[in-house]
């Protein structure tokens, strides 16, 4: 196997597909792109259908409905496993990841499994303050995913990872919402995949941001991330990770 993909969820993204899309090209121009555009309601499906015409390395796969940020990673991620890539990359697309890490995060695979970004590993790497209610979740979150995988783990959330093609593989991703990388957790430790997070900075262009789904609500949204923690570690036992 050779090369990597860039999978990236998309709803309703009209005005930063495009320079995301850019970003990618200009950081791994030799890579696939693989964009999953779930049930957009925006003129992004019309954007993409541009992109596409222009770039043989563009794939789009579409929802009609919008199913979940989850279940768009679970589909793009079913998509890349059939071709013939080394590894899978994930970034989102409302420009709040930086494109031109990428390199980095491929690079960290030759001694992890899986590498993951991180808004809270090094506080020299700035950006803008994280929303409050955010940044409680995520403590809570983390101190609880410490102790049952073993990582030592500072950001649950960051949707900017990249993974081995063979232990993406293994993952058996089933949870459709916000509260898939909880299963990512769980399961990555529970395998032993090595786990290295890189330092990434703070992008909060819209703090008001909607979480879809009825999850603006921040107790709601704590009490779906625990209930979906709770159902995988019942699922799945206690885990037993390593941090590379």
């Amino acid at each position: 196997m050779t090369g990597a993909v860039v999978v990236i969820p998309l709803y309703n993204e009209a005005p930063t597909v495009v320079q995301v899309l850019r970003e990618v090209r200009e950081a791994v121009p030799t890579a696939d792109i693989l964009v999953v555009d779930d049930g957009s309601t925006d003129r992004s499906a019309g954007i993409l259908a541009v992109e596409q015409a222009g770039d043989p390395r563009l794939r789009v796969v579409t929802h009609r409905e919008n199913q979940g940020y989850g279940q768009a990673l679970i589909d793009g991620f079913a998509v890349a496993l059939r071709g013939d890539y080394a590894a899978v990359v994930t970034i989102d697309c409302d420009a709040q990841h930086e494109p031109r890490q990428i390199p980095e995060f491929l690079a960290a695979l030759a001694e992890a499994d899986l590498v993951s970004g991180s808004r809270y590993l090094d506080p020299a790497a700035g950006g803008d303050p994280a929303p409050a209610d955010r940044v409680a979740i995520n403590r809570e979150t983390v101190a609880r995913l410490r102790e049952v995988t073993g990582y030592d783990l500072t950001d649950a959330w960051c949707g900017f990872k990249a993974y081995r093609a063979d232990a993406l593989r293994r993952l058996r991703l089933t949870e459709p919402g916000y509260g898939m990388p909880l299963q990512v957790w769980v399961q990555a430790a529970r395998l032993g995949l090595r786990m290295k997070e890189l330092p990434v900075p703070r992008v909060y262009k819209n703090p008001t941001r909607r979480f879809w789904g009825g999850l603006d609500d921040p107790e709601t949204r704590r009490r779906y991330y625990q209930a979906v923690l709770d159902a995988e570690l019942a699922g799945a036992g206690r885990a037993g990770g390593r941090s590379a």
